[in-house]
């Protein structure tokens, strides 16, 4: 797979994986999601942290490039604070028209309500909110059958 953007030849819809990954914690995190992912969907998950470091500008372009070529982005929204990449990825998905689907498996509440997981703005930017990599599988399974891809 060409690493700039999702692969359009590959068979099936083309899924996004954003989140922080910035320490081996994140890191590991991200990688736990995307094969977990992969092995409940049978499907290859695109995420940005293995595109090889390069400079901002082409960082930029190449996560805007697979961003507009998927067909579903899944969000990790773990943290005191949703990570500002992932924060950004969200909103731009939304804008383009992508199905966003949000996890945030962290206990703390960052939202503005009494009711709210994290920030207003992102969280109703998601379809759907899962707290668990189980319900991870699942709502992606059942929003990828909703849009007639599975």
């Amino acid at each position: 797979m060409d690493s700039q953007q999702i692969d359009r030849r590959s068979p099936g819809p083309r899924i996004y994986l954003a989140g922080p990954l910035f320490s081996k914690g994140e890191q590991d995190w991200c990688r736990q999601v995307r094969r977990s992912l992969e092995e409940g969907l049978g499907r290859t998950i695109f995420w940005p942290g293995d595109m090889p470091a390069r400079s901002k500008e082409d960082i930029f372009q190449a996560n805007c490039a697979a961003l507009c070529s998927c067909d579903l982005l899944v969000a990790i929204l773990d943290g005191a604070q949703v990570d500002d990449g992932t924060a950004w990825e969200v909103g731009f998905c939304r804008g383009l028209g992508v199905t966003v689907i949000g996890i945030r498996t962290d206990l703390r509440r960052a939202g503005e309500t009494g009711t709210s997981l994290i920030n207003a703005m992102v969280e109703q930017s998601c379809k759907s909110m899962v707290r668990s990599v189980e319900e991870l599988v699942q709502a992606v399974r059942t929003e990828l059958k909703e849009q007639g891809r599975d």
